[in-house]
């Protein structure tokens, strides 16, 4: 029976994936590519879905051009709840203005359709670094603000 246990369906997995690469699209527009190298889905004792070996996102505008990439190396999903939190080394590459921030975590709550931290981050564009308390923008990160943006841009003469 102690082997039994080890068995048992509320600490297992219902589905797993290996080198998942999932799409979204709306109306046939591409809005966001995902690369994961193992994704676990559980159903009890809440729907979670957990990407314990990191994951990369890329978001797309209507032309389908890359407008910004995130990767961490841990991420999990609240499915009950629409909530999908990324930590651990969080970097987002901002290709419209340049910023590539770095973080520790990052939401995605599916229900207001926007992504924020609540956590410090740094932001690197060029010589340029800045900090804030975290940032709020839609969920197609198009419209990102850092909150309490504060730094110095340094030059090299």
């Amino acid at each position: 029976m102690k082997e039994v246990h080890l068995f048992d369906r509320k600490v297992l997995p219902s589905q797993e994936m290996v080198d998942a690469k999932i799409h979204r699209t709306q109306n046939g527009d591409l809005q966001i590519e995902m690369d994961a190298p193992m994704i676990r889905q559980y159903n009890q004792p809440t729907a979670k879905t957990i990407y314990p070996h990191g994951v990369e996102l890329r978001f797309y505008g209507k032309d389908r051009t890359l407008r910004t990439k995130l990767t961490a190396k841990y991420a999990i999903s609240l499915d009950d709840k629409k909530l999908m939190e990324a930590r651990d080394s969080v970097v987002v590459m901002d290709y419209s203005n340049g910023d590539t921030i770095y973080l520790q975590n990052i939401v995605w709550d599916a229900n207001s359709e926007r992504i924020y931290s609540n956590n410090p981050l740094r932001a690197v564009n060029g010589q340029r670094v800045t900090y804030g308390d975290g940032f709020v923008s839609d969920e197609k990160m198009e419209n990102l603000k850092v909150i309490h943006q504060r730094g110095q841009i340094e030059f090299n003469e």
